[in-house]
């Protein structure tokens, strides 16, 4: 039997986790598809908890945020680094401006990439990417650039064998299940995680309904908790919506959790410990798919069709957004109503609805 050739591959994603997420079902395929394949994962600092304990990946190089003076002297350090790795192919999973420079500096002889305006000529193969927002799942876009590889099999995405992954991170794992024993919840307790916050206004579901929800699911069980999670910019908000049900329950206001900050991968250990997962389509949701807890995910600008937790159809992911309007999905830099009805006019009762749909599975 012939021994398949070495190849050495790169990927790059820089910048957000959610979009990083998505890209987890691709190191798995190649390795699928050329055994002995050894994959290299370029990424931000911020994401890099998403692919470093990923089986299918041999190393994970971590690009500096760097701004102003300091970017470009690190990007030369880093495309350095990069010609002496020799790597046969380099994916640009990306597609901006600082990907598609890193993966032209790369040397390689297969730079693969998007179709896009005054960056194409940096690869080597390019693949079509379409100018509109198609309802078409953000991991079977990315997939269409593996197709340009020199010898691909013809691998199509598959839900049940390609899920996206983070692997568990067992230190994460201890620090949450302390951090839960000192915060009085047991492991007999039903435990929600609600994420409240969202890193634009287009995605972020009025305080008001948060509050509802909250309020009513912790309401409805002694055993249940709640616990309520932002991202850092939106602590006072978090600790408004928590506030907010805790007077609204009164004396079982104590179901409501305070929980303080956790890391990327705390927050992973602490959704799979949960029966029920709610947010927006946001980072944290998309860690939310890498584990069997299910989802209520709220769209409002975006489409469950593009960014639906990708993985087991048998997990319940509920998807809530409102339709029929002229004005969705947009590309999120001007409201052209000005209300965000997207969002505004999702109804707290169809949310809660939702959660109770999902609160019935068990694995």
């Amino acid at each position: 039997m012939q021994r398949a050739p070495f190849m050495n591959v790169l990927l790059i994603r820089l910048r957000l986790i959610g979009d990083v997420v998505f890209t987890t079902p691709i190191p798995k395929a190649l390795k699928r598809a050329f055994p002995g394949a050894r994959v290299s994962y370029l990424v931000e600092e911020a994401a890099a908890p998403v692919v470093a304990n990923n089986p299918n990946i041999d190393e994970v190089i971590v690009v500096p945020h760097a701004r102003g003076m300091h970017r470009p002297l690190d990007d030369l350090k880093l495309a350095l680094r990069l010609r002496r790795r020799r790597f046969d192919i380099v994916i640009d999973l990306h597609g901006g401006p600082r990907s598609s420079w890193i993966t032209l500096v790369s040397g390689a002889r297969q730079r693969i990439g998007y179709e896009v305006k005054g960056r194409a000529w940096m690869y080597s193969r390019r693949v079509p990417r379409a100018r509109e927002l198609r309802a078409r799942h953000s991991v079977v876009n990315q997939w269409d650039l593996l197709e340009a590889i020199e010898g691909w099999p013809g691998d199509t995405p598959d839900r049940e064998r390609d899920p996206v992954d983070m692997p568990a991170d067992p230190r994460a794992d201890r620090a949450i299940a302390q951090r839960l024993e000192d915060a009085g919840i047991r492991p007999d307790d039903e435990l929600i995680l609600a994420h409240v916050s969202a890193g634009n206004p287009f995605r972020r579901w009025p305080e008001p309904a948060f509050t509802e929800v909250i309020a009513t699911l912790a309401g409805e069980s002694q055993r249940r908790k709640i616990i309520v999670s932002s991202g850092p910019s939106d602590h006072e908000a978090a600790r408004r919506i928590a506030a907010g049900a805790r007077h609204a329950l009164g004396k079982d206001g104590h179901r409501i959790v305070e929980f303080g900050e956790f890391n990327l991968s705390e927050l992973r250990s602490l959704i799979a410990r949960s029966r029920l997962f709610i947010g927006g389509d946001t980072g944290p949701l998309h860690i939310a798919a890498t584990t069997a807890t299910p989802v209520v995910g709220l769209y409002g600008p975006t489409l469950p069709a593009r960014s639906a937790p990708w993985r087991s159809r048998s997990i319940p992911a509920e998807a809530l957004e409102v339709t029929g309007l002229p004005c969705r999905p947009c590309e999120q830099r001007i409201c052209e109503p000005g209300d965000f009805r997207c969002l505004t006019t999702l109804r707290p009762a169809d949310v809660i609805s939702a959660a109770h749909r999902a609160l019935q599975w068990t694995a």
